[in-house]
């Protein structure tokens, strides 16, 4: 089962400028939660790409069949195709999404920056370090009904999974355990935004990440009035607007937005 059916997981491409963005939805979620910042960017000139990871969008046994190796796969192959058809790339993500931004702009020195929505390099619950055995004994678990979302319309923007599927739980740790040792590569510009309200990853994920990074151009913008998902709650516009001013001041000489 998923949540909130009218909403369509598909991928998404919004053809514009010489500047790409590529924004990459969280763990269990889809498209349609990145979609809002997308159009944001969009409407300025960019041209943006939403893809949708292996597993989601679907079922979540095909979700449980996937290995974080798929993603990681799934994400470069989306970014060789923006950077195909843009002069400059940026790359986004939201909470597992983040972790992919990271892996790419790791190996990828190139990029000319690099967004964090609620990194999930550090999580709350700490059964995903059980996973490795869970698994075996539990292939699904039920999602806890609390919200930390502060727009009531905001869950409505959310196609997602009503259950965690364990054994894609397992590799999501997997990927961080990866990231983590990967951090003091990342040294593309980096914006990382995270709130004081997410009940999602742990409360020094944000700043943990921003002193590991080897990245000398970084900036941490700290929010109060928002959920894990950010890029639907009741500050998305401002966490749109801050991506949209990083990327203005970080393009490349004789690019640019719209151009």
């Amino acid at each position: 089962m998923t949540q909130h059916p009218h909403l369509d997981p598909s991928p998404f491409l919004l053809e514009g400028g010489p500047v790409g963005a590529l924004l990459i939805h969280g763990f269990t979620g889809s498209p349609p939660e990145m979609r809002m910042i997308g159009d944001y960017l969009h409407e300025r000139g960019l041209t943006v790409s939403g893809p949708l990871l292996p597993g989601h969008g679907t079922t979540v046994e095909e979700m449980n069949r996937c290995r974080w190796t798929d993603w990681v796969a799934h994400t470069e192959a989306a970014l060789a195709d923006l950077q195909a058809r843009c002069e400059a790339v940026f790359v986004g993500g939201l909470s597992m999404g983040s972790l992919l931004t990271l892996y790419l702009a790791a190996h990828r020195p190139d990029l000319s920056g690099a967004i964090l929505y609620s990194p999930a390099v550090m999580v709350a619950d700490r059964l995903i370090y059980l996973t490795p055995v869970l698994k075996y004994l539990i292939r699904r678990k039920s999602k806890s009904g609390e919200s930390d979302l502060t727009d009531p319309e905001a869950d409505r923007r959310l196609w997602s999974y009503e259950e965690n599927p364990v054994f894609a739980a397992h590799e999501v740790l997997k990927l961080i355990r990866q990231v983590r040792r990967l951090l003091p590569q990342v040294t593309c510009p980096l914006l990382i935004i995270h709130s004081t309200r997410d009940r999602a990853i742990h409360p020094e994920s944000a700043r943990y990440t921003f002193e590991r990074v080897g990245s000398r151009d970084k900036e941490r913008v700290t929010l109060h009035h928002s959920g894990h998902c950010l890029t639907v709650d009741s500050e998305w516009e401002a966490v749109a607007e801050k991506t949209y001013r990083f990327i203005l001041a970080r393009l490349p000489a004789g690019v640019q937005v719209g151009a």
